[in-house]
């Protein structure tokens, strides 16, 4: 049996190369060759050149089949249309952003997301509305024109190995710093479904398991258990023998925190994950605290330069001289409110009845 993976060197890649090898499968990669990683077993076969152009993709590509293709990388509607008739499974990752209000909460009423939200939730349907998500949601759609039976796959932030652009390391090199005040926008109390790279591989190898339940399919995946950024900062923290003392700040002022905040906004983005549940028996690899540890981990062991490239994505400048002006702006803004009179009733009567024996009439002469 043949297995095709376009990408396969990305965060998920070698455990799906992995995965599949593991299920009998001799596989073959296709990829640009300008990222080359150990974790990739030598007998695997690189297929170099461009999976985002038609004709680089078909000049690759020309006279070979497969049993399957596990697409990950590069423009999946232009694979999915080459490979028609050349691969007997298609199985393919987009991400989240294709539902109605993830990059624009305010597109929903009342805005933001539903909570969870399932898979048959609105996409964005124009290029007006927001073209990045609107390009994904239009890729699901030519997936499944071109291979009914394929599976799709809607990937949430991925962390663990190989990230591009490791949000934690925003995190964990505040803790090295030795920095001990960390803002959070609105209490840092925002959910937003993260994934593990190897339970996320792990998801997709279900439908390579399972074709005739994924047939057909799109799926949410992730961990199945969700912390809020509050609860990930402190996991690592303690992971790091560090503890960090939190500065809530509205998400408006809370700038140096947008490198860390998913998806640049603080509403909850939390997917539904019955249905890879149900279908296909979804379950973590590794539960979300020992995955965290795991991410915690490879980052050290493959530290990110101050100011390089992995820093530069992340765009944190880690400029802690601007952190505490901003931090004493806002003590001084909270003093002020807090001097403002307004008074409450410190003690209200219960709302429901609590009579002290039969027949007796309560608080409210009830």
């Amino acid at each position: 049996m043949k297995a095709l993976v376009v990408g396969g060197t990305g965060p998920t890649g070698p455990y799906l190369v992995q995965g599949l090898m593991a299920r009998g499968y001799e596989v073959s990669i296709f990829h640009r060759g300008t990222h080359e990683i150990p974790e990739i077993p030598p007998e695997v076969e690189h297929i170099h050149g461009d999976p985002h152009f038609m004709e680089t993709i078909e000049e690759s590509l020309a006279g070979r089949t497969f049993d399957i293709a596990v697409v990950t990388y590069g423009r999946i509607r232009y694979l999915a249309q080459a490979l028609v008739g050349k691969v007997g499974r298609f199985v393919s990752i987009g991400g989240v952003a294709s539902y109605r209000g993830y990059m624009r909460p305010q597109d929903l009423s009342p805005a933001g997301m539903p909570i969870p939200v399932p898979e048959d939730a609105p996409l964005v349907a124009s290029e007006d509305e927001h073209r990045f998500s609107y390009l994904i949601a239009q890729t699901e759609q030519a997936v499944l024109e071109y291979h009914p039976e394929a599976a799709h796959f809607r990937y949430p932030h991925v962390y663990g190995p190989r990230q591009l652009v490791p949000k934690e390391w925003s995190f964990m090199r505040r803790a090295l710093d030795g920095r001990k005040e960390l803002i959070l926008p609105d209490g840092g109390l925002s959910l937003a479904t993260h994934g593990y790279v190897e339970n996320l591989a792990h998801a997709v190898l279900l439908a390579v398991d399972k074709p005739r339940e994924s047939a057909g399919q799109i799926y949410n995946c992730g961990d199945e258990t969700q912390l809020t950024l509050r609860q990930i900062a402190a996991v690592i923290a303690e992971k790091l023998n560090h503890e960090f003392s939190i500065v809530n700040m509205p998400h408006e002022l809370a700038l140096p925190a947008r490198p860390y905040a998913t998806g640049g906004t603080t509403d909850h983005k939390l997917m539904d994950l019955s249905k890879i549940k149900d279908q296909l028996g979804y379950r973590d690899v590794h539960p979300v605290h020992e995955a965290l540890g795991l991410a915690v981990d490879w980052l050290l062991a493959n530290r990110p330069e101050p100011g390089g490239d992995i820093e530069e994505r992340l765009q944190d400048p880690f400029d802690y001289a601007g952190e505490d002006r901003i931090i004493a702006a806002w003590r001084e803004c909270a003093d002020q409110v807090a001097a403002v009179p307004f008074e409450m009733e410190s003690h209200r009567p219960h709302p429901y009845a609590h009579p002290k024996k039969p027949g007796e009439r309560d608080h409210r002469n009830r």
